[in-house]
């Protein structure tokens, strides 16, 4: 049971993680073409960013805590047996 909640959290913090890295480059390539005076999205970007990117990336930190803590509990458990 717990590898496989293991397995699934990992797989959907791999998603998520992209996810993260498509919006910090969309972000990067947008603000250089806003400087350049090339509309590449960042109005989109900049409406997206509360309800699409500030969630991915409050899941990626609150994953990748939640699978250190249990890593830590399985090894206490396991050495203490």
């Amino acid at each position: 049971m717990k590898d496989k909640l293991l397995n699934w959290l990992n797989m959907v913090l791999v998603a998520d993680v992209f996810l993260v890295f498509f919006g910090f480059a969309w972000l990067a390539i947008a603000a250089i073409g806003d400087a350049a005076g090339v509309n590449l999205g960042l109005d989109l970007w900049h409406k997206l960013w509360q309800p699409v990117f500030n969630p991915a990336i409050g899941i990626l930190m609150g994953g990748a805590i939640l699978s250190g803590i249990i890593s830590w509990v399985s090894k206490k458990f396991l050495s203490s047996q």
